[in-house]
C-alpha cells in the first residue's frame, strides 16, 4: 500500500481539532499515514484576542458556544467541559504559548511528541480548564509527560521555535489554509473534510487509490 502524508494544521484551543485529532490517531494507524504537525495560531496574544472577540467576556461567550456544537459531534463529549471554562478566572487563552510548546516538543522529540503534547495540552484546556496561555502551565504538561524541565524550558524559549510556529504559518499561507482543523495530503494536494472516522476513512481511501 502507498504511503500518504498528512499536513495536520491545528491549534490547541480548537476544539474541533480535538475531535479530529483522536480520529486521525486511530486512522494514521489504520492507513499508516505519515502526520506532519502544523501549529495555526488563531490568535497570538491578548491584543489580537481583542481585535477578534471585542472584550474577554466576549470572546468565552462566543466560543463557548462553539465548544457546545462540537461536543455534540464529538466522539468523547465528556472531555468537553463547558461550564469549567467558563467559571475560569482567567481570560480565555490565545494559542501562541501552547504552539511554542508543541514545537518545543517537536524539537526535542519529533513528531510523535508534537502529537502528545498537542493532545495533553488540549485535555488541559478543554477537560481541565487550565490557562495554557500561561508558559508555567505548558512546562508543567511538558514535565508530567516525560520531558526533562530545564531542555524543554530551553527549546521552548530558543528563537528557533518561535521560527518554527512562523515557519508553518508562512505554510498555511502558501497552502491558502484560512480555517482549522486542516488537513492536506501531500501526494494528491485532496483536502479532508471534517468529519466522523467512517467519513475520514473513505476520503483516504480515495486519496490511495490516485497514488496507486
Amino acid at each position: 500500500m502507498p504511503k500518504l502524508t498528512i499536513d495536520f494544521f491545528h491549534d490547541v484551543v480548537c476544539c474541533w481539532c480535538f475531535n479530529i485529532s483522536s480520529r486521525m490517531r486511530s486512522l494514521a494507524s489504520e492507513f499508516d499515514l505519515d502526520i506532519r504537525h502544523r501549529t495555526f495560531v488563531l490568535q497570538a496574544d491578548r491584543a489580537e484576542m481583542a481585535a477578534r472577540w471585542g472584550s474577554p467576556g466576549s470572546a468565552r461567550e462566543t466560543i463557548l458556544g462553539h465548544w457546545a456544537v462540537c461536543r455534540e459531534v464529538g466522539d468523547r463529549p465528556e472531555l468537553v467541559d463547558i461550564e469549567a471554562m467558563r467559571a475560569a478566572p482567567f481570560d480565555y487563552p490565545h494559542g501562541m504559548t501552547a504552539a511554542l510548546g508543541c514545537k518545543a516538543a517537536e524539537a526535542l522529540g519529533g513528531q510523535d511528541a508534537h502529537w502528545e503534547i498537542f493532545d495533553r495540552l488540549q485535555r488541559a484546556h478543554l477537560t481541565e480548564a487550565r490557562n495554557i496561555a500561561d508558559p508555567v502551565i505548558v512546562r508543567d504538561v511538558a514535565r508530567s509527560l516525560g520531558f526533562e524541565a530545564a531542555a524543554f524550558a530551553e527549546a521552548f524559549d530558543d528563537p528557533a521555535t518561535a521560527q518554527a510556529v512562523e515557519a508553518d504559518r508562512q505554510c498555511a499561507r502558501a497552502l491558502q489554509v484560512r480555517s482549522i482543523p486542516a488537513l492536506i495530503v501531500r501526494e494528491t494536494g485532496a483536502r479532508l473534510v471534517n468529519g466522523t472516522r467512517d467519513d475520514l476513512a473513505a476520503q483516504l481511501r480515495s486519496s490511495l487509490k490516485l497514488v496507486a
